[in-house]
């Protein structure tokens, strides 16, 4: 199995190195550029490549960037939490497929925020590795498994929770994938999906509107993320006042 890397985050560093305690080293390696970036340099560290096999977001608008990884051959690539847009010419490059793991139950909540629409609007969730379409998350599923959401989840400790199950998910679909014929099962036709920007329109809080009790810890629960800047809020003589929370069960 030769494959390329597309990642970041702790998760992607996981995966990368159980990848090659397997014995499957990448040919290539794609990393972030972007100040957000958290393990680009753990990711090139891991993957013990030389800087000719290391490429950045910067390289993906690049015309010969194809070109420049043609070379490698590669039966897949696995994106692992890669924050960029992928084009259909890069998608359709691998032999098999450019496979994306994505944190959650597919086909609900695709794109953005996943953990706190699952629990803003009651739909299943957990993990699924999927082969990448032009469509958001729209593409043919490997592997998911399904997560309960417990009354005490926020979406801060469910996306906790998740990311533990994307690395068993893509554990449990190895075998598939050194196979080089992975399951591919078409995602049905409903489902939800999300853009970054839409979690802005549920986030303020009415003092005058009514509002049933389960709604209303539902949306703080949904909005407490590890980002304030993404926190319920309500507004008093023009000020506006942050809201997330913390459930214990007893």
């Amino acid at each position: 199995m030769k494959y390329g890397f597309a990642g970041d985050r702790e998760i992607s560093v996981k995966i990368l190195e159980l990848l090659i305690s397997l014995g499957y080293r990448p040919s290539f390696l794609l990393v972030s550029e972007n100040e957000n970036a958290t393990h680009t340099d753990k990711l090139i560290e891991v993957s013990q490549l030389d800087s000719s096999r290391i490429f950045t977001n910067k390289d993906l608008k690049s015309k010969d960037f194809i070109e420049k990884i043609k070379k490698f051959e590669v039966d897949y690539i696995f994106g692992i939490h890669y924050p960029f847009i992928i084009n259909k010419e890069l998608i359709n490059f691998p032999k098999v497929g450019f496979l994306n793991l994505h944190p959650a139950y597919l086909p609900y909540n695709k794109g953005w925020h996943t953990p706190s629409w699952a629990i803003y609007e009651g739909t299943k969730y957990g993990a699924t590795l999927h082969f990448m379409s032009e469509k958001l998350d729209e593409g043919d599923i490997i592997h998911q498994r399904e997560v309960t959401i417990l009354p005490e989840d926020t979406a801060n400790s469910l996306y906790k929770r998740v990311l533990d199950l994307e690395y068993e998910v893509f554990k449990e679909a190895v075998p598939q994938l050194v196979s080089l014929a992975p399951n591919r099962v078409k995602q049905i036709e409903e489902g939800t999906e999300h853009k970054k920007t839409d979690l802005e329109n549920i986030r303020e809080i009415s003092l005058s509107e009514e509002i049933k009790a389960g709604d209303l810890i539902n949306k703080l629960r949904a909005l407490t993320t590890n980002n304030s800047d993404e926190a319920a809020f309500f507004v008093v003589d023009g000020v506006r006042y942050n809201i997330q929370v913390r459930i214990i069960k007893e």
